[in-house]
């Protein structure tokens, strides 16, 4: 070994001084290299020996490794096809083929949902399940028909979407062979033939399907969210607003076969025809006047019973029926709602507007005679 001395006498000399520490170190590196390599040969092959020995240990052990997760991967692959279901759940009975889908399952039984929402704070009993709701929050709807290019959130929904194209609807109505393209709509339409309706309103008690329990709770909570445009009156279905949008537009799409007369709502039509057929199926046991609806016959038997159950709440006035009380109301608002499509004046019946028109028309329906015009005069 040998020993650098140098002095740096000013800032002009400092990279002469690094020059200087690497040559040094440099030289010591070589020094000491030789040094190793004049050690004992015996020496430095069971250095080596040690070595490879370490490295064979470590290919074995990684090799024992893959061979387990082979084996189970293996193992699991088998489960599928034989059905093998070792791991059983201890409060149902229910079993599974790997122990963390179990462990999964146990959650509902614990009711434990460990996977969170950022967003709206709602939490789930697995991961996957958190996956596709952040779908709601994000828009995201990663499956796409390849036919029309519309989107889904979920792979289930665009098979189901699919059978729209092909026309397939392998699922059958085993009673009136009614066909839809998948099971859920079958058994909601099986609920027609048996009578079922398993959702039940939790304020009044009635039963009706999912469909209708939704709509029925509306009455409970007032909640009317389909509003008209036109008048800012609102309803509780979609349906409703369709048939009071017509009074707006006239539209009348249903006619009369027999006659030519058009309505605007299907039932009336229905109605309508039986004054055609002479089917008059409703009769007051009271009177025997005859309905061709029941709804006009309940409606009659009030004047029987003196029944008025709907109440004005500003006047307390009451009537037999809720139409009758809808018009006796407009009295309060002042609604008119139907409009002379010429002037714009508004009247609380149709026949009303009926009439006033005949002003712009200068139609006259209804003559008299001569003489009795001029007495009048």
């Amino acid at each position: 070994m040998w020993e650098l001395t140098f002095t740096c006498k000013d800032l002009d000399a400092e990279p002469q001084r690094n020059q200087l520490i690497s040559h040094g170190s440099a030289e010591t590196e070589n020094q000491n290299q030789e040094g190793i390599n004049s050690e004992d040969p015996g020496k430095k092959r069971k250095e080596e020996q040690k070595q490879k020995e370490k490295y064979e240990k470590t290919k074995e052990q990684k090799g024992r490794t893959d061979t387990s997760k082979q084996k189970a991967g293996l193992i699991y692959h088998v489960r599928t096809y034989s059905d093998e279901k070792p791991f059983c759940c201890v409060t149902c009975g229910k079993s599974f083929s790997r122990k963390h889908i179990l462990n999964v399952h146990m959650r509902t039984h614990s009711g434990e949902k460990p996977f969170s929402c950022v967003a709206c704070g709602k939490c789930f009993s697995r991961k996957d399940t958190l996956n596709v709701h952040m779908r709601f929050h994000t828009g995201e709807k990663p499956f796409s028909c390849v036919s029309c290019g519309k989107s889904f959130l979920l792979k289930m929904h665009l098979l189901n979407h699919m059978t729209i194209h092909v026309g397939e609807k392998p699922f059958s109505c085993g009673t009136c062979g009614k066909s839809f393209i998948n099971k859920g709509h079958l058994n909601v339409h099986m609920r027609i033939h048996t009578g079922e309706k398993p959702f039940s309103c939790g304020t009044c008690g009635k039963s009706f399907t999912l469909k209708y329990l939704t709509k029925h709770m509306r009455i409970h909570s007032g909640k009317k969210p389909f509003t008209c445009s036109i008048c800012g009156k609102s309803y509780i279905q979609k349906v409703s607003l369709i048939y009071h949008m017509r009074i707006h537009t006239g539209e009348k799409p249903f006619t009369c076969s027999t006659c030519g007369k058009t309505f605007p709502e299907k039932s009336t039509l229905n109605v309508h025809i039986r004054t055609h057929t002479g089917e008059e199926m409703f009769s007051c046991i009271n009177c025997g006047r005859t309905f061709s609806r029941q709804s006009a016959l309940n409606n009659h038997m009030k004047i029987h019973t003196g029944e008025k159950p709907y109440s004005c709440v500003t006047c307390e006035k009451r009537f037999i029926s809720r139409p009758r009380l809808n018009l006796h109301m407009m009295i309060h608002t002042g609604e008119k709602p139907f409009l002379c499509g010429t002037c714009g004046k508004g009247f609380r019946f149709k026949s009303k507007l009926l009439c006033h028109m005949r002003i712009h028309t200068g139609e006259k329906p209804f003559s008299y005679p001569q003489h009795i015009y001029l007495y009048y005069r």
